[in-house]
C-alpha cells in the first residue's frame, strides 16, 4: 500500500516541449490519497495533454498489492491556466469504485495545436466529479460548469501565504 501525498501548492510555472503539462497517476491495490493539491499561474507550450489523471495507471513494485485498496484522490485545483500547441485538453480517469472528487478547474484557456487530430474530443474524463468556470474549450460534463456571478475560485491551500514576488 502506498502512503500519498498532500497540501502541494505550485504556482508561476513554465512548462515547454513536454509530454503533460500536469500529471496525477495510480492504481488499484495503490491505497493512498492524493489530495489539496493547487496548481496556479502556470503556462504551458508544446504539450501531447495538459492535464492528464489516471486511476489505470496499473505499475506495482511488486505482485504482492491488494487489488482491492483504493486510492483517494480529491481536492485538486487548477486556476488560471494557458496552455499553447496541446493535442489534448484533458484525459481525467478516475476509479470507477473510487471516483476522483472535488476537481475544480477555473480560468484555464488551451490552444489546440494545428497537429491535434480533428476526431479526438479536447477533453476525456470518466469516474470524475468536480466543477469548472471559464475554461476553453469547455471541459467534459462531470465537470459541471459553475455560472460566474462575481468571483468564482477554485478552493486554496488552507493556510495559504501569497507568494512573494
Amino acid at each position: 500500500m502506498s502512503g500519498g501525498i498532500q497540501d502541494v501548492r505550485a504556482e508561476d510555472i513554465h512548462a515547454i516541449n513536454s509530454e503533460t503539462g500536469i500529471r496525477i497517476k495510480t492504481s488499484p491495490g495503490r491505497g493512498g490519497f492524493v489530495r489539496d493539491i493547487f496548481v496556479n499561474r502556470m503556462t504551458m507550450v508544446n504539450m501531447k495533454w495538459a492535464f492528464t489523471m489516471t486511476g489505470s495507471y496499473g505499475s506495482h513494485p511488486d505482485n504482492k498489492f491488494n487489488p482491492n485498496a483504493l486510492p483517494v484522490v480529491e481536492r485538486i485545483s487548477y486556476s488560471n491556466i494557458v496552455a499553447r500547441n496541446v493535442s489534448v485538453a484533458g484525459d481525467l480517469e478516475g476509479i470507477a469504485k473510487a471516483p476522483f472528487k472535488n476537481i475544480c478547474i477555473r480560468n484555464v484557456t488551451i490552444n489546440l495545436g494545428t497537429w491535434a487530430k480533428s476526431k479526438t474530443l479536447p477533453w476525456n474524463c470518466t469516474y470524475i466529479q468536480g466543477l469548472s468556470n471559464a475554461v476553453s474549450p469547455q471541459p467534459c460534463t462531470l465537470l459541471k460548469k459553475i455560472p460566474a456571478k462575481g468571483p468564482v475560485s477554485c478552493p486554496s491551500p488552507r493556510n495559504f501565504t501569497p507568494h512573494k514576488k
